[in-house]
């Protein structure tokens, strides 16, 4: 059992890549790709371009680990380039303009590039491991993987750090929900398995499954549970909105809670196995303008600040 959980690659290391190395590997996704809204009207305008400068270098490191034709070595060497290009290690040329735009960015805001390097730190892992034996041992992936990005947006916006807890909450079921979404397809291309390991052997049953055209009921039972993590999540998400001093960043994560809480409904009725399960544009529209009233609203209620 330890061998198939902890599938790493011999080897591969912290590797440097060569200067002249192959840099990033597109896959031609975009923002609108997303589960959420990116750097949206919501967001000041003095903002939106650093927001949008995080989330391309965000974009091409998963494209790097989600890249079925590239081995792993060849993952961590670029990614491990990028992250020192972040860091303003020598050597790195153009190819990693992405990292040096981020760098420049977070320098010039007062952001830790921590929070790119922690990015970096999951798809390595992505690239190292890819099945995942407990629901804590996921959480402390989604801490990597996602929980940086609303750290980034809170520290951009000059909030306190005490908000972290509810955007940690947040960040997280986004990446759990995305995990459901895409277990068969991230099984077939990459084998790798988020679904929680251990829950599949109480339940009956298997990565395997996940090859089938239709979740068994084994397998539900198994997603209901992961969704039953993200709702208790969620009562720490929903008071995210009022633990923030910034209204336009309230409202905005007010609609990404609302957008969340939609998707696990969607998720509960869908079978991610059978059909893409996946927000419709009434879902953006619904949770924009629900969100955006009470995001206005509920602006500085936990700190007395409204």
């Amino acid at each position: 059992m330890t061998a198939i959980l902890d599938n790493t690659t011999e080897g591969a290391g912290p590797a440097k890549a060569p200067v002249d190395a192959p840099a990033e590997s597109p896959s031609g996704k975009g923002a609108g790709d997303e589960n959420f809204p990116v750097g949206s009207f919501l967001l000041p305008p003095r903002l939106r371009p650093h927001v949008a400068t995080f989330y391309a270098f965000a974009r091409a490191i998963d494209d790097i680990a989600d890249d079925p034709d590239l081995e792993p070595a060849d993952k961590i060497r670029r990614l491990n380039a990028f992250d020192a290009a972040l860091k303003g290690e020598d050597g790195y040329g153009a190819a990693y303009e992405k990292a040096h735009a981020l760098r420049r960015s977070m320098l010039e805001t007062g952001v830790p590039t921590a929070h790119g390097s922690h990015l970096v730190a999951a798809f390595v892992q992505d690239a190292e491991k890819n099945r995942y034996a407990t629901w804590d041992e996921l959480l402390d992936y989604c801490a990597l993987s996602a929980n940086p990005v609303g750290r980034y947006l809170l520290d951009l916006h000059g909030e306190d750090r005490a908000g972290y807890r509810y955007a940690d909450a947040l960040c997280t079921v986004l990446q759990i929900t995305n995990h459901l979404q895409d277990c068969g397809d991230d099984r077939r291309a990459l084998d790798r398995v988020y679904i929680v390991y251990d829950w599949m052997a109480q339940e009956g049953t298997c990565v395997e499954d996940l090859d089938r055209g239709a979740a068994s009921p084994a397998m539900r039972r198994v997603m209901d549970r992961m969704l039953d993590g993200c709702e208790a999540l969620m009562a720490d998400a929903r008071a995210l909105p009022r633990a923030l001093s910034s209204r336009s960043l309230a409202m905005e994560s007010a609609v990404i809670v609302n957008l969340a809480e939609r998707l696990i409904a969607i998720l509960r009725r869908g079978d991610p196995l059978a059909a893409r399960v996946a927000l419709k544009k009434t879902d953006f529209a619904s949770a924009g303008l629900r969100g955006a009233v009470s995001g206005f609203f509920a602006a500085g209620r936990m700190s007395g600040k409204a």
